[in-house]
């Protein structure tokens, strides 16, 4: 019987200050990636585009939150078919948009695990709240809120909070953290690999720990992959690009190692602007790793 995945596209532009994310879904698919995933034996279903509300586009009713309306009420509808998919034993793939996004991923997707585990593949560590964040900007917030840190409104979507536990966070691929990000890493001793680590033990090395720490303790892991994760050089289609990152290369090992361990549940592929990107690259970047991830091989 063939494994059942289904595609989500979650075109959110409104956790950032730099238009263009909300094409991330469409560049993806046109980048080819349903194609791919047919090519390995899924069952694939695209549930199309979460609609976006837009009649407050220009509305910011508060700087330390900005757009606060509008992405909740988006992530409540992604949590809600998110929930649904899941219950239906299916694979969520979900398609940004902005990291903002994963609030509602993890709303739907956490219900269903008592312990479920995240790998947060990104440049930065998201662990802003209301009280730290120096840009009023959402997508920075959205593994603090996860966790149960900031505005009620975001911890709370869905109905409960947290999402998941600090001890059963991995972030991977880190360069850019802010004061308080830091100070929550270290309040809650979450398992964090910088760059630095990544350097000086491997790809290989990072990702058996990871599989290892995980495996042992969760019951699920939802793979968060911002396309920022991965060098400015291999992935330039993206808002906030820091230099030093990860390698095309590097990726796709790590989804290859991650296919192998079979820990993966579910997963987001998010920060694709197609306005800032090179003919698609990031986009067919983002497909080409979700292909090592869900089980493509060289040979």
């Amino acid at each position: 019987m063939k494994k059942r995945l289904t595609v989500i596209g979650m075109p959110l532009d409104y956790g950032q200050m730099r238009r263009g994310v909300d094409m991330g879904p469409s560049a993806i698919r046109y980048a080819g990636v349903i194609e791919r995933l047919e090519k390995l034996q899924y069952e694939i279903e695209d549930d199309g585009d979460v609609v976006i509300d837009r009649s407050e586009a220009n509305q910011v009713s508060n700087d330390k939150l900005r757009h606060a309306e509008v992405i909740v009420r988006a992530n409540e509808q992604l949590a809600n078919k998110v929930d649904q998919i899941v219950k239906e034993g299916s694979f969520p793939l979900i398609l940004g948009g902005d990291h903002s996004i994963a609030i509602g991923t993890l709303a739907g997707i956490a219900k269903h695990y008592k312990n479920l585990g995240v790998i947060w593949f990104d440049a930065h560590g998201d662990l802003n709240t209301v009280d730290t964040t120096p840009s009023g900007n959402i997508h920075g917030m959205s593994l603090a809120a996860s966790l149960g840190f900031g505005a009620t409104s975001l911890t709370n979507l869905g109905g409960y909070q947290p999402k998941i536990r600090p001890e059963n966070v991995v972030i991977i691929g880190a360069r850019d953290f802010d004061e308080g990000e830091k100070r929550l890493i270290q309040e809650q001793n979450i398992k964090v690999y910088t760059m630095h680590e990544i350097d000086r033990l491997g790809m290989t090395k990072v990702i058996e720990e990871t599989i290892h720490y995980l495996k042992e303790r969760t019951d699920g892991v939802h793979l968060s992959l911002d396309l920022d994760g991965l060098d400015p050089l291999d992935a330039p289609g993206v808002g906030t690009p820091v230099l030093g990152g990860i390698s095309y290369r590097e990726s796709h090992l790590a989804m290859e190692m991650l296919a192998e361990s079979e820990l993966i549940t579910s997963a987001e592929f998010v920060e694709v602007n197609p306005i800032l990107d090179e003919k698609n690259k990031t986009a067919e970047v983002a497909v080409a790793l979700m292909g090592s991830l869900l089980g493509e091989k060289l040979l």
